[in-house]
């Protein structure tokens, strides 16, 4: 490992720097386009539709503004992330803190989407030249569960499991990785609900733990399972808080019963982290 953290060094840098604005689509938000909803075509959209399909056409619209884009509250069409500036940034300077400091173990995220986090994070390792820490990718890869809102309360009213853009599987993630270069043997999935996978995973310690399950179960899971690894000087970062009261409260019981009393910080409107003691 190099005696400078990653992010001192200009080359290491630069090429983070670009990284983050290819994974978030900042450097090409000219060229991003949504398909565009034909119910707003003007007379028969059905008919439309299969005129434009037989001609190979397709009716598109702009993507999201720079401004929602950089505050992650769109869902982008092609980025391997929706997180935003802030808080990829965030993970760049955690998981570079962590690797600075000489904190052991591991990075992690829990609900990773298209990959675009724990790309960065295997990028900042590369950047770093660290050879044995490993990336761990873990996922349903098949969008959120249907809350059980009997057990779970606070999800009761939080049903997004059909909904399709949050269902990208696992295939496609590592083709995401391959696109950059970065999958290899430093990176690993755990496929399936966090209430099977985490409990039993083969992770010793973890450096940095980041959550974005959204909601309380599958927050809860991820911090039972995780968080007693997360090594003193280390840092758990949680994508929901702000946003979704469901994954808030489920943060602020768990750490009620542990008595955590790590300050925590906020990185934007939604994601928030504390370091370990």
């Amino acid at each position: 490992m190099p005696a400078t953290p990653p992010l001192s060094d200009p080359a290491a840098q630069r090429y983070l720097e670009l990284l983050m604005g290819c994974l978030t689509r900042d450097l090409f938000l000219d060229q991003e386009w949504w398909d565009a909803d034909l119910k707003e075509w003007p007379g028969d959209p059905a008919a439309t539709a299969a005129e434009l399909r037989q001609r190979g056409w397709r009716l598109v619209r702009p993507s999201a503004d720079p401004s929602a884009r950089a505050e992650g509250r769109d869902w982008p069409p092609a980025a391997e992330t929706m997180v935003g500036d802030a808080r990829l940034r965030n993970v760049a300077d955690l998981c570079t803190a962590a690797l600075r400091d000489g904190v052991p173990g591991d990075f992690i995220e829990t609900g990773v989407w298209r990959g675009g986090v724990t790309i960065l994070m295997r990028a900042v390792l590369a950047a770093a030249g660290d050879t044995e820490r490993v990336v761990w990718a873990a996922d349903s890869f098949e969008g959120l569960p249907v809350p059980d809102g009997e057990r779970y309360p606070a999800d009761a009213h939080l049903d997004w499991s059909g909904v399709k853009v949050l269902k990208v599987g696992a295939d496609a993630v590592r083709a995401n990785f391959e696109r950059y270069g970065l999958l290899d043997d430093q990176v690993r999935f755990l496929e399936g609900w966090f209430c099977d996978t985490l409990p039993d995973a083969p992770i010793e310690q973890l450096a940095v733990l980041r959550l974005d399950g959204d909601l309380y179960q599958s927050t809860m899971d991820a911090l039972v399972a995780l968080e007693p690894k997360v090594s003193s000087g280390g840092y758990v970062i949680v994508d929901d808080y702000g946003g979704w009261e469901s994954c808030r409260a489920a943060v602020e019981d768990y750490r009620a019963a542990n008595g955590i009393t790590a300050p925590i910080t906020k990185v934007d409107w939604t994601g928030v982290w504390w370091q370990k003691p």
